[in-house]
């Protein structure tokens, strides 16, 4: 592929929002966490110190992201896989992986806990970029290579997440590598016809082997009914919103993030939103959280070439899908599954990958054309998407 030219400085409202959200991360972070901080070091600063060490540990590795032009990275969508690969099957398979609440979903490297599944959302959008735009699907026997390829690579990484257990994370690797090849010519039908497919036997499989995900779904369909125990998590949630009305009871005092609800700064950090800022403060939040992706897909949509489109496409949605998952789970639309809110939630595995993503996606903007001519067009290699 040609070398592409940058036009234009990184886009500026996508490094806005994405400043913007780290801010409103960080100060719901210190509020939700300053009691488990307290009980745990204390020090109600703790997870805020923590946050921020990962938050400039992030802007560097976004630093690099933006740095080094996105067509490089590519030559890294294979090694990238088979890291990702290695790191799940290490953390399932040998004693390297660190167990936490149920779950082996960490690998301690040079003293830090690193999650795999967060490297293999960015892997696994590299991938795809990388064999959909140098084997496009097509009608006829073209998707024989790029689907051969694809396929066995992306069961085996979901396998081994949901093996971990994270059936969240398996869920967001799921739908972006679905959008991604939504953007192919395979016909929408097949796409229809998957979620039976696969939904049918995950269901089974979850109601006869993984009691706790079974109880997450019974506790969704009348969370009220188990509140003391399977329910307590959401019953408190909605005991959250409900408390915090249409303007909040004041940033810093949540009753709920005393002890009554569990991962309030972590995966459940949005329920402390709508408790202390209120209706306004957490439509405020996706207000943030819909331009910075709104702007960020018609970004991506004027890239030059169709590995840069694919790759922030990809980028784009697997955080949107993120997002839109620990949304629907804290506000009961679907069970309870651990996945945090990107930018906002404690963690630092997340925190830093999404930083990386964001500083890719900023990368592409950089050799985007607001308007770009039906002469430049043809002149670009895979102009098409």
């Amino acid at each position: 592929m040609a070398k592409q030219k940058r036009t234009m400085p990184i886009d500026f409202p996508i490094l806005f929002f994405t400043l913007a959200l780290i801010a409103f991360g960080l100060i719901m972070v210190l509020s939700a966490g300053a009691v488990s901080g307290f009980n745990a070091e204390q020090n109600i600063y703790f997870y805020l110190f923590q946050q921020l060490k990962w938050t400039l540990l992030g802007f560097g590795f976004a630093g690099i992201a933006i740095a080094v032009p996105y067509t490089f990275w590519r030559k890294l969508a294979g090694v990238a896989i088979l890291i990702s690969v290695g790191l799940l099957v290490a953390i399932i398979f040998t004693d390297a992986g660190v167990a936490a609440k149920g779950s082996a979903r960490w690998i301690s490297i040079l003293g830090l806990s690193i999650q795999p599944s967060e490297i293999a959302k960015l892997a696994l959008v590299l991938f795809y970029a990388h064999i959909l735009d140098r084997y496009p699907v097509k009608r006829g026997k073209k998707w024989r290579i790029p689907l051969g390829v694809l396929f066995p690579v992306t069961i085996l990484i979901l396998a081994l997440v949901y093996k971990q257990p994270d059936l969240g994370t398996t869920m967001v690797l799921a739908m972006t590598s679905a959008v991604l090849l939504f953007q192919t010519e395979i016909p929408t039908k097949w796409f229809l016809g998957s979620v039976p497919a696969v939904g049918l036997p995950l269901i089974f499989y979850i109601y006869n082997s993984a009691g706790y995900q079974w109880d997450r779904i019974l506790a969704w369909l009348d969370p009220w009914k188990y509140a003391a125990n399977i329910g307590y998590q959401i019953t408190n949630a909605e005991i959250a919103f409900g408390s915090g009305g249409l303007l909040g009871v004041g940033l810093g005092r949540s009753m709920q993030k005393y002890g009554f609800l569990p991962e309030n700064h972590t995966d459940m950090i949005f329920a402390i939103v709508g408790e202390e800022l209120g209706l306004l403060g957490a439509l405020f939040l996706l207000v943030l959280i819909i331009s910075l992706y709104g702007r960020a897909y018609y970004v991506m949509s004027q890239c030059p070439d169709r590995f840069g489109r694919l790759l922030g496409f990809g980028l784009t949605s697997s955080l949107a899908i993120q997002t839109a998952i620990n949304l629907c789970v804290v506000t009961g639309v679907i069970p309870v599954t651990g996945i945090t809110l990107p930018l906002i939630s404690y963690g630092g595995s997340s925190l830093i990958i999404t930083l990386t993503e964001l500083g890719l996606i900023l990368n592409i903007s950089r050799y985007c054309h607001k308007r770009v001519s039906s002469n430049s067009v043809d002149n670009l290699p895979n102009a098409s998407l």
